[in-house]
């Protein structure tokens, strides 16, 4: 409970691009800049996936990079939150049912936040991330392997 209070109030994030066009990623670290001033809310960049909390995941899953994300999304520490950034990080977007893709990045793990859009605003990225932080604060589990962590 007690690494679950400490989230909310100074959660790292990280970032992982899993095939996208980089629309999204330029807007996930458009997010982050002075202008949106996200460490106002202790949301800050993490350095390595061993520190973060809140994975930030954009483009449709290719098959090559489903493996490297089920690995780090196991490297990370819990509790640990997704948030699916993109239409193709939501549902796979105009690349769904190639032959190349997994599709959304629900298909690999569970997320727990989606920022639909193609590409979506900073702002409704930001939105994401503290909608997310307020469930914590409820003490509403985004999933049910989270409310699990949260009991402990």
């Amino acid at each position: 409970m007690a690494r679950v209070k400490i989230v909310r109030y100074s959660p790292w994030l990280v970032h992982f691009n899993t095939g996208a066009c980089n629309g999204c990623d330029i807007e996930v670290l458009a997010a982050i800049t002075p202008l949106y001033d996200p460490e106002r809310f202790g949301v800050k960049l993490a350095p390595s996936i061993r520190h973060g909390d809140i994975l930030v995941v954009t483009g449709g899953v290719t098959k090559k990079a489903a493996t490297r994300l089920k690995r780090l999304y196991e490297q990370m520490p819990e509790p640990k939150f997704v948030v699916a950034v993109g239409a193709c990080g939501c549902s796979g977007g105009v690349f769904s049912g190639s032959y190349a893709m997994v599709s959304g990045v629900d298909k690999v793990i569970p997320v727990d936040m989606y920022v639909p859009g193609c590409p979506p605003r900073p702002e409704a990225i930001l939105h994401a991330i503290l909608k997310l932080l307020e469930k914590l604060q409820r003490g509403d589990a985004p999933r049910g392997r989270a409310e699990e962590v949260m009991k402990a």
